[in-house]
Formats: C-alpha cells, structure tokens, sequence
C-alpha cells in the first residue's frame, strides 16, 4: 500500500495493482486535441449541410413552426388556466350552470318558432356549402 502512495507522490504517472492501468496527465491534452478535432469536424459538416439548403423556401416552413409553436404554447396556458380553475370547488359548478343558461337563452330566441327554426337551419346550411364547397 505504501508503495503505491510512494509512486502516485512521485509523478505524473501513477500504477494501479488492482486493474494494471497505467494513468497519465498527458492524456487529459490528446482528449482536448482529439474533442477539438471532432468539434471542427462536426462544424464542418453541419455549415455543407446548411449550405445545401434552399433558404427561399424557409419562409413557408417558418411560418407554419410559428403557428404550431403558438398553437402548442396556447393550449399548455388555457390548460393552466382551467386547471387553476377547476381548483376553486364552486366555479366549476357555476361554469355548468352559466352553459346551461347561455344554451337555454339562444335556444328560446332561435329555436322557438318553425321561421327561427328555418333561418338557423339555412344559416348551417350556407356555412357548410362556404366551407366543405
């Protein structure tokens, strides 16, 4: 054991007995080389990559990632914001109430004479043919 403390206080290269390695402080610089080395490398290949790319074109798929990301960011803040709601015990309850009011309300002004009934049905009608054609 003490020849072991002996040769590690000696210099920079150290035995270990029980795995036979030999370690040195050399290799600490050849893996910052051999890091270095790559790192170019991999620099290089990703400005080719990147040079082969039509840039014209990016503004179409810009676009659609902002939508999706503003899409994907919206429903994580309504999520939030209804989780926080459907914490407080009594505003879920009155959130039904106030959707079966609201339902009941425009059922009574469009849905109550067989005229309301066909103008409701003609405005779905026009909506379908303006967006399914």
């Amino acid at each position: 054991m003490s020849e072991l403390n002996s040769e590690a206080n000696n210099g920079s290269t150290s035995t270990n007995t029980t795995n036979n390695k030999t370690v040195s402080n050399s290799g600490n610089q050849d893996d910052t080389i051999n890091y270095s080395e790559q790192f170019s490398q991999l620099m290089r290949t990703v400005n080719e990559t990147l040079s082969k790319i039509d840039w014209t074109q990016m503004g179409k798929y810009g676009k659609a990632a902002g939508i999706i990301t503003v899409v994907i960011v919206a429903q994580i803040i309504i999520k939030g914001v209804i989780d926080t709601i459907n914490l407080i015990p009594v505003i879920p309850g009155l959130l039904e109430l106030l959707g079966l009011v609201v339902v009941g309300q425009w059922s009574w002004q469009n849905l109550t004479t067989s005229d309301k009934r066909n103008a409701v049905l003609e405005r779905v009608q026009n909506l379908r043919k303006e967006y399914f054609g």
